[in-house]
């Protein structure tokens, strides 16, 4: 392996990494796939590393499906996958509030039905989805009726996204013990064609700045993800590879949880920016530094080929 980080990943060397671990983690958008279109040879990428043998595992920050909608997906798009490999933010949200903040009550939640789905799956019940339009003046945005029962907020991707939504969001905030998580900071989704849409962090920063706290995150970067997953799946760190196309997500949730990473230029980061955090003496700067990059996951594909032929 080289001893520098943001090394180019080709050759002989996309076999030494690949021995090195026994499980791959992906992150899906920029990654596997742009919007509704598989990035050219991911789906043959992933079929091949799980016939290797290697446990993969799709990972992401994009709250606006349940894990048996991502299965789908990835399935239509030809990727051998199963529900139990999904890890989203919708999925694991639930888990924390249910698990970690061992919630009792109702959330208001901005986010999509998908993560109403997953609340309910655990037991909680949601409010607040669908469009919320101004009535009124600001005197009666400022008392708005509330729903005692509800003790926390939650905020993921919301196509519906208001001002009465942010409203309604700080006069719960308001209110003492009422908890606040946030499922991801990514402030752009990437789509086909290089275009890009706001994403989540957009919103809660707007939800951050109204209320005056700052969320609780349970999205990359934070290890609650990598943690749902490696409790479950006896998943080692040290043989673990993370493969991202965001330098602040994906690539310093690998550098937090001890994980390899691997870069892929199909997303929002650029080999730029790795090298200027590279070259940043700054600690938490170097956490966003991959090991190795790749133009595209595709670019494993030779060697996964040569070693099926190997077999």
């Amino acid at each position: 392996m080289s001893a520098s980080k943001c090394t180019r990943l080709n050759g002989a060397l996309v076999k030494q990494l690949l021995d090195s671990v026994d499980s791959v983690l992906f992150d899906c958008d920029g990654v596997i796939w742009r919007g509704d279109q598989a990035i050219p040879g991911a789906p043959e990428v992933v079929n091949l590393l799980k016939e290797r043998g290697k446990q993969v595992f799709f990972v992401t920050n994009n709250s606006t499906k349940t894990r048996r909608m991502y299965a789908g997906k990835l399935s239509a798009l030809g990727f051998n996958a199963t529900e139990e490999e999904v890890f989203g933010t919708a999925y694991c949200c639930a888990l924390y509030l249910k698990t970690v903040c061992r919630l009792e009550g109702t959330v208001f939640l901005l986010g999509s039905d998908a993560m109403r789905q997953e609340l309910e799956a655990v037991g909680i019940r949601a409010i607040g989805q669908g469009p919320d339009h101004v009535v009124g003046k600001p005197i009666d945005w400022a008392s708005v009726p509330l729903d005692p029962d509800v003790k926390a907020v939650v905020v993921g991707f919301d196509e519906h996204f208001s001002y009465m939504k942010l409203n309604r969001a700080l006069q719960y905030l308001t209110q003492e013990g009422c908890r606040f998580v946030g499922t991801n900071r990514d402030t752009r989704l990437p789509l086909e064609g290089g275009k890009a849409v706001p994403g989540t962090g957009c919103l809660l920063q707007a939800v951050e700045t109204a209320a005056q706290r700052r969320a609780e995150t349970v999205g990359k970067p934070s290890r609650f993800m990598f943690d749902c997953l490696a409790s479950r799946y006896g998943v080692k760190p040290d043989r673990c590879l993370m493969v991202g196309d965001r330098l602040d997500t994906d690539i310093k949730l690998g550098s937090n949880c001890g994980l390899k990473t691997l870069l892929t230029l199909t997303g929002e980061s650029t080999l730029e920016d790795a090298e200027a955090h590279e070259k940043n003496g700054c600690t938490e700067r170097q956490g966003m530094v991959p090991d190795y990059y790749v133009k595209s996951i595709a670019d494993l594909l030779p060697a996964l080929q040569r070693c099926e032929g190997e077999v």
